[in-house]
């Protein structure tokens, strides 16, 4: 609560007090541990080397007064910044601060919100785990969080965890100049950051979903094998449904958002940059579908496996049932002779203990029989 109350406090003129810039005074070519990399673009090419953030903030500003027109914007990239490490930049571009507690404090929802003439953007970054065999501890998808703020004049990344690095998607636009119409990409301005920031995100959702149909075909062929008859490791399909799950938390809370960023009415998105953003819609829509098509199919298997788990239940009981009844009649019947009366049938004959036993063997071997004929046994 102390950020936000410094940051609400930055809104008002106050006295600059020591320390304010701690944050900002680094040289050219020098970063503090949280910022990645920090630059200035103009008319879509990269304007000199890694600077601070108060130094972007002025080459900008300077670049506007000398054009008179907008033509630039600085691009910040932080990796897991600590309240005291982002509160000057924050301030600096002033930045809403309940926007900014959810970038330092991170474990968001997925969604794009507006603040004045800020988009404040939140992707859960998705990374296929690689293992060679599925077991009830493996761990399939790992996550991450990336934050945008994309405003008028810069663009400021936070990221969270240890993979989905934007380090290789700058490059990219950087050396990308020639677009559809002749021009950078980059010469569109932050929102076309925030696009190919939602398209890298989503490419990204593709792959692991791809490679997430290799680990729900092997739970599925493993169930309907039915080996023995006794299912599957039931741990196993269920740790894959867990994945699953933390997969479709992540697509499926930013598809009204990619859709709400293509319509015409939002205006703080380029109009040249409104299509491309329709395309990214379409490909988490695609995504959505698969990764809902996952669950679906996970809880069949696990209905499945209970299913057959209860069937060899029942065979098993079938079976333990039917030798029972068998054996019972031998018992039946040496439990009467075993009285020991003096007046029973066939007990003084010659013959009669071997008539006994075969009358006994030919019962039990008709019961089976039958139970055999009935698929009991």
């Amino acid at each position: 609560m102390s950020m936000i109350n410094n940051l609400r406090a930055a809104v008002r003129p106050h006295r600059r007090r020591p320390g304010d810039d701690a944050y900002d005074s680094i040289h050219p070519g020098q970063s503090p541990s949280a910022v990645v990399d920090c630059a200035v673009y103009q008319d879509g090419k990269r304007h000199g080397e890694t600077c601070s953030p108060r130094e972007a903030a002025r080459r900008v500003k300077a670049a506007k007064q000398l054009q008179g027109t907008p033509g630039s914007f600085s691009w910040i990239g932080l990796h897991e910044p600590t309240e005291a490490e982002f509160e000057g930049i924050a301030q600096r571009f002033g930045l809403h601060p309940l926007a900014v507690e959810d970038a330092v404090h991170a474990h968001q929802r997925p969604k794009v919100e507006r603040y004045d003439d800020v988009l404040f953007a939140v992707f859960k970054t998705i990374r296929y785990v690689e293992h060679d065999q599925l077991t009830p501890t493996s761990e399939v998808v790992d996550t991450g969080e990336l934050m945008v703020f994309a405003g008028q004049d810069f663009v400021i990344t936070v990221r969270h965890g240890g993979h989905s690095s934007l380090q290789e998607l700058r490059r990219r636009m950087e050396q990308d100049v020639d677009g559809a119409d002749g021009t950078a990409l980059l010469a569109k301005g932050p929102s076309a950051v925030l696009h190919a920031i939602a398209d890298h995100v989503v490419d990204n959702y593709l792959e692991v979903a791809n490679r997430l149909q290799s680990d729900v075909d092997e739970i599925e062929f493993d169930v309907f094998a039915n080996k023995g008859g006794k299912g599957t490791d039931v741990g196993r399909v269920y740790q894959l449904k867990r994945e699953v799950l933390e997969f479709k938390r992540a697509v499926t809370p930013l598809l009204r958002p990619m859709q709400q960023l293509s319509e015409p009415l939002q205006r703080l998105v380029d109009p040249d940059i409104q299509k491309y953003f329709r395309d990214v819609a379409d490909h988490l829509a695609r995504v959505t579908e698969q990764v809902h098509g996952f669950d679906e199919l996970l809880n069949s298997l696990l209905q499945a496996n209970l299913a057959q788990v209860s069937v060899a239940q029942n065979e098993d009981m079938r079976k333990i049932t039917a030798w029972a009844a068998i054996f019972a009649v031998p018992t039946m019947i040496t439990g009467v002779y075993g009285m020991n009366f003096d007046y029973m049938p066939e007990l003084h004959h010659k013959y009669g203990y071997p008539m006994v036993l075969l009358g006994v063997a030919t019962i039990c071997v008709g019961m089976y029989r039958g139970f055999r004929r009935n698929g009991w046994l």
